[in-house]
Order: structure tokens, then C-alpha cells, then sequence
């Protein structure tokens, strides 16, 4: 981490340290509600934008020229990591990400190649360095994966679901498999994430997207160990925020880990949180993404109220999950402003 963005908001609310007004990011921050993406989105397919490092690099660095954000997480997907082993990703338009041959058997799994991992993921370990050279050294730089679990859904699933039944049945009948593919995927995030570290990032986010399908039971059993095992091997280089959607009933649990924020969703409220994680994390979130389809006079509202729940400690502002396609830009500058004005 570079001297000047260690100064910076972000890393001071996630050391825990006294800042003047909570800092302000978005997850997907870089996506399709802005005019300049929809241009780059138009002319290239999404896994070119993200293997492409100048592609890359430009779309990271959008919101921070157009929206104001506090901090840049750099443009690419979770999904790069099945890609590393292997697994043929399609994101097909308007459905998501497809794979046509999931995982089914430990044949599958033992054809699954995480040797050169570093090498095959380069090309996100160049756009970290060019956006880094880029950038204001003001202003801190994430880097992301997806917990093991979350990797496992799309990997044994084929495509995004609401449930993920076909996951959970394969994990529930064969045990055995689903924990030798959480390891390989445990392993192989971790190096991933060690990479990013190395090559310039100032801090790191893991997204369990899907862990709220899970019981409280099962998610200690197929999420949490290698989410905390991930946070023990690369927390002493770095901040770790986890965001483990719809998974309140774990906080505390990571309050115990290596973890230095947590990110909550809409559902979580900031009371709970504070009380759950014992105040020992530094809390991220949670407006509602759809709110910000509502009157700009009625996002300063509940920014407001969310800024006073939360207050100015331990506490860095975000959405609940990412922002969605079409949101008003206006609309997300107002969030943005309110915060910066009133925090």
C-alpha cells in the first residue's frame, strides 16, 4: 500500500482511526448506469473488457472521475477464477453468466488445472499496475474475489439461480466433493488475492454473494471456514472486507476473524450489526440499490437516516449489494453528495 492511500478515508475507517466524514464507494460502481461504460459495453464482449488491462483500467477509474467516490475497485469478475481452472464462462446478455459443462463428479473436479494461476490471471494483475500508475495515489484501490462458496454455486450450477438447489443437493450428497472443490477454490483465491495484493492493491473485498441460501448450520459447515481461511493468509498485507449477503446470523463469527469490515445488505440493521460484530469491525453498507430509483429528495432522506444510524466511526458507506442497470446517474451523485455534505 502506497504512503498517500494510507491516509485516505477508506483505510482510516477500516484501521478503526477517526475521520472527519465516513468514506463513500459502490459495489459494481463501474457498471452499466454510466453513459461511458455503456459506450466501451457496446463495442467489446464483457470478458474482453476484463482481460483487456487498458479496458480494464479505464472502466475502474470511471466513477471516480464522474461519481466521486472515495475509493476505485478495480473492473474485472469473480468468475475469472473458474476460468484459471479451466471451466468455460460465457456471459450470455441478458442472462448471466452460463457454464455449459458444470461440475458433477470428482472426475470433473480432478481435470480442474491450478497450476500457473498467476499467469493466467496476468492480465488482471496489469490493469491493477496500469490503474495504479493512473490514479490519483490519494485514492485507494480494491481488489475482489468471490468467497469459495459463492465460486462454487456458478462452478457446479452452470448459471446464476435464486436458490441454488443444484449446488446445494450436490453438497449435501456428496460431502466429501464439495469440501476437495472448496479447498482447490480456497487455495487458488488465495494466490489470486496475494497477486493483486503484491501488484498494488490497497485493499481486498470478499464476495459472498450466495451465502444467504444457506442455513446458519451450513454456512458454518460450506462457507465460513474458507472465507476465514483466505482472511488468515492474506490479512497481515492487507485490510479484508467480507460482504457475506444475508448472512447476519454470522457476524459475530467474522467479529472473530482477521477481517477488518464487513459489508451488510438492507435487511441488517446498523444496531443489530454493531451489536452482533461487538463493534469490532468496521461496518460497510447498506442502502438499498433499488432506492436509488426514488425522488432525489427522497434519497438525501434516507442517506441521512442512514448516516445517523450508522455514525461517523467504524463505518464506511456503500450500497447493500451492486448498483443496478439504468439507475439514474443524477440519482447516484445525490447519494454520493449527501454523504460527503452530511457525514
Amino acid at each position: 500500500m502506497n504512503n498517500s492511500a494510507k491516509d485516505s478515508l477508506f483505510i482510516k475507517a477500516l484501521e478503526g482511526k477517526k475521520v472527519d466524514r465516513p468514506p463513500v464507494w459502490i459495489m459494481r460502481q463501474a457498471g452499466r448506469y454510466l453513459p461511458d461504460f455503456m459506450k466501451l459495453k457496446n463495442k467489446f464482449d464483457f470478458f474482453t473488457r476484463c482481460q483487456t488491462p487498458e479496458l480494464a483500467s479505464e472502466i475502474t477509474l470511471m466513477p471516480i472521475n464522474q461519481i466521486g467516490v472515495d475509493a476505485a475497485i478495480i473492473f474485472s469478475d469473480i468468475l475469472v477464477i473458474p476460468q484459471a481452472l479451466g471451466v468455460h464462462v460465457e456471459m450470455k446478455n441478458n442472462f448471466g453468466p452460463y457454464i455449459e459443462n458444470p461440475i458433477k463428479n470428482n472426475r470433473d473436479i480432478e481435470k480442474l488445472d491450478s497450476n500457473n494461476i498467476e499467469e493466467k490471471l496476468n492480465y488482471v494483475f496489469e490493469a491493477v499496475k496500469l490503474t495504479k500508475k493512473s490514479m490519483d495515489p490519494k485514492i485507494p484501490l480494491i481488489g475482489f474475489a468471490g468467497s469459495p462458496w459463492t465460486i462454487l454455486c456458478y462452478m457446479v450450477e452452470g448459471s446464476g439461480s435464486k436458490n441454488f438447489n443444484v449446488a446445494k443437493k450436490f453438497c449435501f450428497q456428496f460431502p466429501e466433493l464439495a469440501h476437495k472443490l472448496l479447498k482447490k477454490i480456497t487455495d487458488v483465491t488465495t494466490r489470486y488475492l496475494t497477486h493483486k495484493i503484491d501488484s498494488g492493491v490497497d485493499a481486498v473485498q470478499i464476495f459472498d454473494s450466495w451465502g444467504g441460501v444457506l442455513s446458519h448450520l451450513d454456512y458454518q459447515t460450506f462457507s465460513f471456514p474458507y472465507i476465514k481461511k483466505i482472511c488468515q493468509s492474506i490479512s497481515k498485507k492487507t485490510k479484508v472486507i467480507i460482504f457475506p449477503k444475508g448472512c447476519w446470523h454470522s457476524l459475530s463469527a467474522y467479529s472473530q476473524t482477521e477481517a477488518s469490515g464487513i459489508g451488510l445488505d438492507w435487511t441488517c440493521s446498523a444496531r443489530n450489526a454493531r451489536y452482533l460484530t461487538g463493534n469490532r469491525l468496521t461496518l460497510q453498507g447498506n442502502f438499498d440499490p433499488s432506492r436509488l430509483f426514488s425522488s432525489r429528495k427522497k434519497i438525501i432522506k434516507l442517506t441521512k437516516e442512514m448516516l445517523h444510524e450508522f455514525g461517523k466511526e467504524r463505518y464506511i458507506a456503500n450500497l447493500g449489494h451492486g448498483i443496478l442497470p439504468n439507475t439514474p446517474v443524477e440519482n447516484v451523485k445525490t447519494f454520493v453528495n449527501t454523504i460527503k455534505e452530511n457525514g
